[in-house]
């Protein structure tokens, strides 16, 4: 028995699961301003695709306001560009060596898609999250086949990971109605 069955391991993946799906629905809009909406946006500069954040000095002076203080003059027109071409559906205002992003309001239909796509963003986390408890109940089979755990452990090991899982999936359940409620303020 000294190849034991390790739960936190799976435990661990199922939390970087729900980071990950955090992280993901951080960069949905709503009807506020928000620095991470702009996290998905990448700048062709200097050879390589950049994130925003490393060009300048992105802050949310007001409720509906995004303000980026361009480092270097030559990048604004570039950054300019690269968000009206995402799929944020914001107009930049250029100031200078700042952009200003005036979020808008969110039309009702606007609304009901992004809660689509917030549902299909936990449904895949939900995947996930029932992959990696696949994951765990195939090594248990392995090594009850191979005599490394007993029948009562696997049974006990099973359970326990039974139980991480449905917590996790509680926890996106949870998260997904924060974010709806958030989407669907007015």
């Amino acid at each position: 028995m000294s190849a034991e069955f390790n739960e936190k391991i799976y435990s661990s993946k199922m939390d970087k699961s729900i980071h990950s799906l955090k992280k993901d629905i951080s960069t949905l809009r709503t009807g506020r301003a928000n620095t991470n909406m702009l996290d998905t946006i990448k700048i062709d500069v200097y050879g390589q695709l950049m994130p925003i954040d490393q060009l300048a000095t992105v802050s949310v002076p007001e409720a509906r306001l995004i303000s980026i203080q361009v480092w270097d003059k030559a990048n604004t027109s570039l950054i300019e560009n690269t968000i009206q071409k995402s799929n944020l559906g914001i107009n930049p205002q250029i100031d200078g060596q700042i952009i200003r992003l005036r979020i808008p309001d969110l039309t009702e239909e606007r609304r009901k898609d992004l809660i689509k796509v917030l549902k299909n963003m936990g449904e895949k986390s939900k995947v996930a999250i029932r992959n990696i408890r696949r994951e765990a109940n195939e090594e248990l089979k392995k090594k009850l086949k191979d005599k490394k755990i007993s029948e009562d452990n696997n049974k006990n090991f099973e359970k326990n990971i039974q139980k991480i899982t449905d917590e996790n999936i509680k926890n996106i359940e949870n998260i997904l109605i924060e974010k709806e409620k958030e989407i669907s303020q007015i």
